[in-house]
């Protein structure tokens, strides 16, 4: 949770701009100055909005805000910059969603490149109306290479696949050598 931050002043206080016989009045000026004290913050955070919503510079613990806007699962296991990857490309990654050129991209952002995705197609066509062409199963294969902790991460990215692909299309996610 975002706190407060000490030593932070007001662009502009509440007193300068009260008329001036009643900037002479301490008990009002002193209450002023504590509004100032308490609306600093959100000044400051108000002046530096679009620092907030931009995912490169934006504070670390506020990217899970952003993440949660864009409909972003965060792992707590991912470094900051995997972080801030997956939350730029969120808008272009829900674009490409149930596809298996939207899902290598988004196993390449959450596994640093070490996931494969084979993906059988499953398309079917018949020159003759009303007829049921004869073809396999669609189906989906992702193979996570192994790495220095694949197994925490193998449900993590089962996780993912399940939510990214068709419903229909069976999967499976194999670790390989």
């Amino acid at each position: 949770m975002r706190g407060m931050t000490a030593g932070v002043r007001t662009p502009r206080p509440l007193a300068a701009l009260l008329p001036a016989v009643l900037q002479e009045d301490p008990v009002l000026t002193g209450l002023t100055a504590g509004l100032d004290e308490v609306l600093a913050p959100v000044h400051a955070v108000l002046d530096c909005l679009d620092a907030y919503l931009d995912p490169g510079v934006a504070p670390a613990d506020f990217l899970a805000h952003l993440a949660a806007w864009l409909g972003v699962t965060l792992d707590d296991a991912w470094t900051d910059d995997r972080r801030r990857e997956i939350v730029r490309n969120a808008v272009a990654l829900h674009g490409l969603r149930g596809t298996a050129r939207g899902l290598r991209w988004q196993l390449e952002l959450a596994t640093g490149g070490r996931a494969e995705v084979v993906d059988s197609g499953g398309t079917h066509w018949s020159r003759t109306p009303g007829s049921t062409p004869a073809a396999a199963e669609p189906s989906l294969v992702v193979r996570l290479r192994r790495g220095d902790a694949p197994e925490a991460e193998l449900a993590a990215v089962r996780d993912l696949v399940a939510a990214a692909k068709p419903a229909h299309v069976p999967h499976h996610v194999e670790l390989v050598d």
